[in-house]
């Protein structure tokens, strides 16, 4: 169980819009992607998203629309709803959700529970249960195969906690903030969900100092350095280096002030003390342009801060991604980032794509299309196995370089991006 109890807002997908829930369908959002985003920036943990579509194509629809959520959220998203098979869960883990639900009503949802665990690890999968005696009659199973309990019937959490092994995860209507409090200082609750949650994101961050004040362990952002422990330059301020989290790229340079130090961890939204125009400012307020802090790091003499940051559209305000490009000189010298050098590779080749040079190989595989594209990346696959028994490591190493270009031509061809690898990777 984690060490912090969780509140996890929820979105009902259907036809393609967030609705008020299961049952009542009013559109409360014509794009549940803003919607999720929204739920990250006011600290939510996690977000919850069920697929209420009822026919493939919808599915497919709403697989999409999951992508977009688990891109724009920031924060972990568990897929739930229209699960019938193996397939559906791998689709929502491949959308970007760190955890699928299985829907304990469905039979067959009760049946699979064991393969997808195996499948994709037990640490991925959760049960929606409405009824408690659902978790006592299927005890074994979820304790062998599943993490956690969603419970989306609130009548029964007095009995599911009786009788529960696994942490569970309450759905709540609108309730006081001592009833959630008692809840969350049971030790089998996990987290809250459900409309309370969805109600009162904006008042997070003041209910989680609630809970924190009445001994209930919630995630914050406490730092581990307080403001006092830093060197202030002369005008009582801190420089902040400012990073993409992922490519490690330089953004931008700024200062923060007291104000700004703390409302960064609070809001999770990287925050600065303007010196041309001495107030605070919030990146991205103006611009949408937001950065969403992933960790802030103090040098050896705690006199300036590294922040790793994801960062929405560009941070200059010229619009450029990055504020560094005024180039003062540059030796000639050889990029042996792994990922810079994927990247430019995979450029080069959607260049081609778009901008065909004559005479261009990749151009040739192009025109000729996705059958002569899988037949050369299927012989140099064989020709990395035949490379693999000679004893001359230089061989091997030619024919992956071969193969990783030729894979590249298909990731074009088909829209996959290097991000969407990695990620999937990381996730494994």
């Amino acid at each position: 169980m984690n060490t912090y109890k969780k509140f996890i807002p929820c979105i009902y997908l259907k036809n393609k819009a967030a609705v008020a829930g299961f049952q009542d369908h009013t559109v409360i959002s014509e794009d549940p992607a803003e919607l999720a985003r929204f739920y990250g920036e006011h600290n939510a943990d996690e977000i919850l998203v069920f697929d209420l579509s009822t026919d493939d194509a919808s599915h497919e629809e709403a697989l999409d629309i999951i992508k977009e959520i688990c891109s724009r959220a920031q924060i972990p998203v568990i897929g739930a709803g229209n699960v019938r098979r193996m397939e559906d869960i791998k689709k929502l883990l491949y959308a970007g959700c760190m955890k699928a639900a299985l829907n304990y009503s469905k039979k067959s949802n009760i049946e699979i529970t064991k393969e997808v665990s195996l499948k994709f690890g037990r640490e991925k999968i959760l049960a929606c249960i409405a009824e408690a005696h659902e978790i006592q009659e299927c005890a074994a199973l979820l304790e062998e195969f599943v993490d956690e309990v969603i419970l989306i019937n609130e009548k029964t959490i007095k009995q599911a906690m009786e009788v529960s092994k696994l942490p569970v995860i309450v759905t709540l209507p609108e309730v006081s903030l001592d009833k959630i409090i008692e809840l969350l200082s049971c030790q089998i609750i996990a987290g809250i969900t459900g409309p309370a949650i969805n109600a009162n994101v904006k008042e997070l961050n003041d209910i989680k100092d609630l809970c924190s004040g009445n001994g209930v362990p919630v995630k914050t952002f406490e730092p581990k350095i307080k403001w006092n422990e830093l060197t202030k330059n002369s005008d009582g301020l801190v420089p902040v280096v400012v990073q993409d989290y992922k490519t490690l790229q330089v953004l931008m340079v700024a200062y923060m002030d007291e104000e700004a130090y703390l409302h960064t961890l609070k809001s999770g939204r990287m925050t600065y003390y303007s010196r041309s125009r001495q107030q605070q400012w919030i990146k991205g307020e103006t611009s949408g342009h937001f950065q969403y802090v992933k960790e802030m790091t103090a040098d050896c003499d705690n006199d300036t801060i590294l922040a790793k940051v994801s960062q929405v559209g560009a941070a200059c305000h010229t619009g450029s991604y990055s504020c560094f490009f005024n180039e003062i000189m540059k030796k000639e010298y050889q990029e042996t980032n792994p990922l810079m050098v994927f990247e430019s590779v995979l450029g080069i080749i959607k260049d081609r794509k778009v901008h065909p040079k004559e005479g261009s190989y990749t151009n040739y595989l192009f025109d000729k299309g996705i059958d002569k594209i899988l037949k050369k990346l299927g012989e140099e696959a064989t020709e990395i196995v035949i490379a693999a028994k000679n004893p001359n490591a230089n061989e091997i190493k030619y024919e992956i370089a071969d193969f990783l270009y030729h894979m590249m031509v298909l990731m074009v061809e088909k829209g996959v991006t290097w991000e969407e690898i990695t990620e999937e990777l990381d996730k494994r």
